[in-house]
């Protein structure tokens, strides 16, 4: 079969037309709805126990944004009216012997960053912070600063903190390390600190999204309309909801999003972010130059032990081949040599960018289709102004990836697509649990 034949059953085994995006979006309504009832759905639709803040909330406040190997701590002051000065933050990184570890060195080695962190900043054992603590795992969340942690993702897999409080986890740690002029007073994920600090600058900002190693939305939902919630709810209250739709499965796989799910730790799960995210969309595009490698379709059948090694094609990958417009796409050609790939000609380096593209694109056009399925969750018709806060370097960073997204946004909705806004909301993860701490102090 000619490669071009072969390149066209790839394309179509990734695409994803109107009338499957349309399916998709009731499919996620069906589940939105499963998940706010308490029934068995792939959307965990957890409450958050906070509502956006009103814009008015002041004072200094700390923020642990746990969602990666790479954590941060920061210092934020808010102002008011909307206002908030620039972070100062510090970053830090866990190593495999925490993530891998015991709770106790996990906490421990936090702890350890937080002292550091108000030695440096010459917060004094007398200067009193409320913390808000970020952490980007599904948590099944009992108040507003208490949660138990469901499962581990993003190869994290300490032991003894499945199942457990992790504010109480870390309470315990920084008293262990003699620190006690910190209160945790909020815990929140990453995407509803990207809602929440947005929407302290931006009142129309009613929907948080994080497109970057891992990803998932929040969104802002009438409390009506929670069923499974069965405490206090006064006349026209509204909460967070961390959807978790990371773990949405009512997609279409094809092959290769089969055979890496097989191959992942977690079989079953995560279906949606195995296409999406950052984690993933890497292996996804190697999976396929595998299969073009031995079907000898690329590279004159020569194979790369490189390539042959699970995730050594990695999202920055994607990036790099789809912004590469260099004549002979010499950057291609570079990457490829570090994959022990020596040989390549213009041809075979243009079909490695088109592979990259379809699989990048298919992303995208996941990725705003759910938005849209969000959106239209809170406002069916579309028929006020939403602002959609997006964090992650997927978004961020790949070079088409925000515009697939608005020009699938425009093919669902026509010119109603107008009326949603989404904006890069740059470290909104570490602002906004300094936002969701004054929020929850204001009403303590």
């Amino acid at each position: 079969m000619a490669s071009s034949n072969i390149l066209k059953n790839v394309e179509e085994s990734f695409s994803i037309p109107l009338p499957e995006i349309k399916r998709i979006m009731e499919r996620f309504h069906r589940e939105m709805e499963k998940g706010l009832a308490g029934e068995r759905s792939s959307l965990k639709m957890i409450p958050a126990y906070v509502d956006r803040p009103t814009g008015k909330e002041k004072g200094k406040f700390i923020a642990l944004d746990l969602g990666g190997t790479n954590f941060r701590i920061l210092e934020l002051e808010l102002k008011g009216g909307g206002r908030m000065s620039e972070p100062k933050a510090m970053s830090f990184v866990l190593y495999k012997k925490h993530i891998t570890g015991r709770a106790e060195d996990f906490f421990g080695f936090i702890s350890n960053c937080v002292k550091t962190f108000l030695r440096k900043r010459k917060i004094s054992a007398g200067q009193k912070r409320s913390l808000g603590f970020t952490f980007s795992f599904p948590i099944r969340q009992t108040a507003i600063a208490s949660g138990s942690l469901i499962n581990w993702t993003k190869g994290f897999s300490a032991k003894g903190v499945v199942g457990e409080d992790v504010v109480r986890l870390l309470r315990i740690s920084l008293l262990r390390h003699r620190i006690h002029n910190i209160e945790i007073s909020a815990l929140a994920n990453d995407t509803v600190g990207t809602l929440a600090a947005k929407s302290y600058e931006d009142k129309a900002c009613d929907t948080g999204v994080i497109l970057g190693t891992g990803t998932n939305a929040c969104y802002v939902e009438e409390m009506s309309k929670i069923r499974k919630w069965h405490g206090f709810r006064s006349k026209d209250a509204h909460m967070i909801i961390n959807i978790e739709w990371g773990n949405f499965n009512k997609l279409k796989q094809n092959s290769y999003d089969r055979e890496l799910d097989e191959r992942s730790y977690n079989p079953g799960q995560q279906i949606l972010e195995k296409m999406v995210s950052g984690m993933y969309l890497g292996e996804v595009v190697r999976l396929v130059l595998v299969d073009f490698i031995e079907k000898q379709l690329l590279f004159k059948g020569v194979e790369s032990p490189i390539l042959r090694k699970g995730h050594s094609f990695k999202s920055q990958d994607v990036s790099l081949v789809e912004s590469d417009d260099s004549k002979g796409l010499r950057n291609i050609e570079f990457l490829l040599n570090k994959l022990n790939i020596s040989r390549s000609t213009p041809e075979e380096r243009m079909l490695v960018k088109k592979i990259c593209e379809i699989v990048s694109t298919r992303a995208a056009r996941i990725s705003a289709t759910a938005i849209v399925s969000v959106v239209t969750k809170m406002d069916p018709k579309v028929s006020r102004r939403h602002t959609v806060a997006i964090d992650g370097s997927v978004y961020e960073k790949h070079p088409h990836f925000a515009k697939r997204m608005h020009d699938c946004l425009q093919e669902i909705l026509g010119k109603k697509a107008s009326r949603i806004k989404m904006v890069l909301a740059k470290d909104g993860s570490g602002k906004g649990a300094a936002v969701i701490a004054a929020v929850a102090a204001a009403t303590s």
